[in-house]
């Protein structure tokens, strides 16, 4: 509803079949939502086949001003925003609110600069008309293989580090990092597997997968203050033992993060109750023997 009243605000007028296909509902929802508008006090002014609020309904400023950011408040916001430090769990938090509710390409540039800025515009082109994309000599973190990608892109992560993709050549979903992709080709082609876009789950060390697995970890000073300022969303999972000790109980995607994590800070953290972690540590420190 709040989506539907940021286009009934706009500049931009649009039918109700516009409005029905940008915001994936069909009309008789547009048309219910905009009945409750109506029945809070707001005046529907039609003209022709367009459709928008009145602005001489009752707070239509207010409500105005609420979901739209003109370019000088969209700049304050982004300067506000990248003042924060990368560590605070509250910029991460902001940034997920912000996309919840304005998903606007202004806002991705305050994660993303260079190469990556136009890349990530095009995806959102890409994701908004639902359409297939090329990702042109993406590098592949296994093994560093360079080479095209046809996908169809359908999600970013928080912060535009990388965007959820549902992967033809191999028939599921991926992650793939946008600071890896050379450049980005936005085709013609429909997409072709919505059944299949689905976002898979991301853990607090940036492992993604469809299972979850607990892992609980007792952390001395060091390996705390190394934890939340390598990963500050697992400052949500972390609660004090004593004044030298926290213990981390989270779920993991994978054993790939953590585990790196823990080999790095062997003295310094003590694996509590986590069978599939100590299997995969002693298996991982045998290779290294």
């Amino acid at each position: 509803m709040l989506r539907l009243m940021k286009m009934l605000t706009a500049n931009v007028s649009y039918t109700v079949d516009d409005i029905a296909e940008r915001l994936g509902m069909s009309r008789r929802t547009v048309y219910r939502y905009i009945d409750t508008f109506r029945e809070a006090g707001f005046l529907i002014k039609k003209s022709s086949e367009f459709i928008r609020l009145d602005k001489e309904s009752p707070h239509f400023k207010d409500i105005s001003q609420l979901v739209h950011f003109t370019e000088e408040e969209a700049s304050i916001l982004k300067s506000a925003i990248e003042s924060i430090d990368d560590t605070n769990l509250l910029k991460q938090n902001l940034k997920r609110k912000l996309y919840s509710v304005y998903d606007n390409k202004l806002l991705a540039d305050t994660v993303v600069k260079g190469k990556n800025a136009s890349n990530v515009h095009l995806l959102l082109d890409a994701i908004e008309e639902h359409r297939q994309a090329i990702l042109h000599k993406y590098q592949s973190g296994h093994g560093g293989e360079v080479r095209d990608r046809r996908v169809e892109p359908f999600a970013f992560t928080t912060n535009y580090v990388q965007v959820w993709c549902y992967d033809p050549d191999d028939g599921r979903c991926k992650l793939f990092k946008t600071s890896r992709i050379g450049s980005v080709e936005v085709l013609d082609d429909a997409w072709q597997h919505e059944n299949e876009h689905k976002a898979g789950f991301i853990d607090i060390f940036r492992m993604n997968g469809t299972e979850r697995t607990r892992v609980r970890l007792e952390l001395g000073l060091m390996s705390y203050n190394l934890l939340i300022e390598e990963y500050p969303l697992a400052e949500r999972d972390l609660r004090p033992i004593d004044s030298t000790h926290w213990l981390l109980d989270t779920e993991v995607a994978s054993m790939h993060g953590v585990g790196r994590f823990v080999a790095g800070l062997l003295d310094d953290i003590r694996i509590v109750d986590s069978p599939e972690l100590q299997q995969y540590m002693s298996e991982y420190l045998a290779r290294f023997k």
